[in-house]
């Protein structure tokens, strides 16, 4: 099996860019996931369904971004501690890891059973999709365990600087998935039932694959039984880290759903259209997304081995191939947004509004691609406090009044509420340099060795 990639040595340009386009595809399969959900059930079930998986799906990804965002914190002390050779305490971070997020599954768990109902009246489910959303969430809720360690295993193998197995992991759960839904959805018509069963069943079965990956790798660090306990001085660390940028994440989106909020008083057109428009830059932001989780875990292993040179030379060579990219993504969805939109959308007055906000969207491509990789930078030195920072500074400084004064004017257009988003990008961009210029000035970003 070949062995980990290690980041801290040769090349750095060539070896990022090979890492980055794994967790590109990955994050693709992973957009596409609730996108077949939804298209499969649309076609063979009832509206009810539809509104009862898109209900419950959205509540679903919004967990499993936070479990996601919080297993950073794994990914950056590991790559840190295999940077630094330190086999051991990679393994007492891993076993922490484990019995930590078994916990937190098993507690998610019971929350999601009992309180689905609850939680489907807060989303205000239509009353004729009320209880299909509920059995939605139960049922995922009831697999917390398998999604959780789905999210956990690929963050560990990012730390090691493997993408590709997570890639792997991904595509084996799209493929179950979508078999699954084909099965339960087309062939015994379960409707909501059969969707939220696929989706845990397919994680149930990349989790299996991934622990067979595991059994056959050879691995940076020594992880025993005796291992798998909370070890304080590590789990401290991996919630220093992670939990900044899960709480980041969390108000993010908050904002951005009380943005849709604004939006939803605009009536049903605009709604539709940026409705429409987040599917769209679900898919353009990617790559800047790829990056800043690969400058992650590549800027997390020079940090632990003392090679600032490196990860400021990564930083630099990602910042160039993102903005290049994203100006190429600038042209498209500015000048033919109305030919991305009419890809979900066939409603000509929906095409219309969803362009008009994604020509926001295409402005906020050119500084996204860059303040995302300082995002990945600084992740991977451990300052994910400055990141939560900057993201709700961004967030609820910006975005959300910005946005509110742009729809309250005698004329509003979706337009300029969306120019609320590339104003936050500014704001986060000149917060990342200012700091960097901090560090520099405080000799954080020198070599240690």
């Amino acid at each position: 099996m070949k062995k980990n990639t290690s980041f801290t040595e040769g090349k750095i340009l060539q070896p990022l860019i090979l890492f980055a386009f794994p967790v590109l595809l990955a994050l693709f399969l992973q957009a596409m996931y609730g996108a077949v959900d939804l298209l499969i059930v649309g076609k063979f079930a009832s509206s009810a369904d539809v509104s009862a998986v898109s209900t419950g799906s959205q509540i679903m990804s919004t967990l499993t971004n936070l479990i996601s965002s919080f297993a950073m914190g794994t990914t950056i002390l590991l790559g840190q501690q295999i940077g630094s050779g330190k086999r051991e305490e990679g393994g007492h971070t891993v076993g922490t890891a484990i019995l930590m997020f078994a916990i937190i599954a098993v507690v998610m768990s019971i929350i999601m059973v009992i309180f689905a109902p609850g939680i489907s009246r807060m989303m205000n489910a239509p009353e004729e999709a009320f209880q299909k959303t509920v059995d939605y969430i139960r049922i995922c809720g009831g697999g917390m365990l398998v999604i959780v360690a789905y999210n956990l295993i690929g963050c560990i193998f990012r730390g090691l600087g493997d993408s590709n197995t997570p890639l792997i992991t991904v595509a084996i759960a799209c493929v179950f998935n979508i078999a699954g839904d084909l099965l339960l959805c087309a062939v015994f018509h379960l409707g909501t039932a059969g969707a939220a069963i696929a989706t845990v069943f397919a994680q149930a079965i990349s989790v299996v694959a991934s622990l067979l990956f595991i059994s056959k790798k050879e691995l940076p660090f020594v992880l025993k039984s005796k291992n798998i306990r909370i070890h304080k001085a590590y789990l401290c660390k991996m919630v220093g880290f992670g939990a900044p940028i899960a709480l980041q994440d969390l108000l993010v989106s908050i904002s951005f759903l009380i943005i849709l909020a604004i939006v939803n008083a605009m009536g049903v057109i605009a709604s539709a259209g940026v409705g429409v428009a987040e599917k769209v830059c679900a898919f353009i932001m990617l790559i800047s997304s790829a990056f800043m989780q690969s400058m992650s875990a590549f800027v997390a292993q020079n940090y632990g081995a003392g090679h600032m040179h490196r990860a400021k030379k990564a930083l630099h060579y990602g910042i160039l191939v993102s903005f290049s990219v994203g100006v190429v993504m600038f042209v498209i969805t500015f000048f033919h947004g109305n030919v991305l939109a009419g890809i979900f959308s066939s409603d000509k007055e929906v095409i219309l509004a969803a362009a008009d906000y994604l020509k926001a969207y295409a402005i906020d491509c050119l500084f996204t691609a860059i303040f995302f990789c300082y995002t990945g930078f600084y992740n991977g030195i451990g300052k994910t406090r400055f990141v939560m920072v900057q993201g709700i500074i961004g967030a609820f400084c910006v975005r959300v009044p910005v946005s509110y004064i742009m729809s309250i004017q005698a004329r509003p257009s979706l337009f300029h509420i969306g120019l609320a988003t590339p104003m936050s990008s500014v704001l986060q961009l000149i917060l990342c340099v200012g700091f960097m210029l901090v560090l520099q000035k405080k000799g954080v970003l020198e070599d240690r060795n």
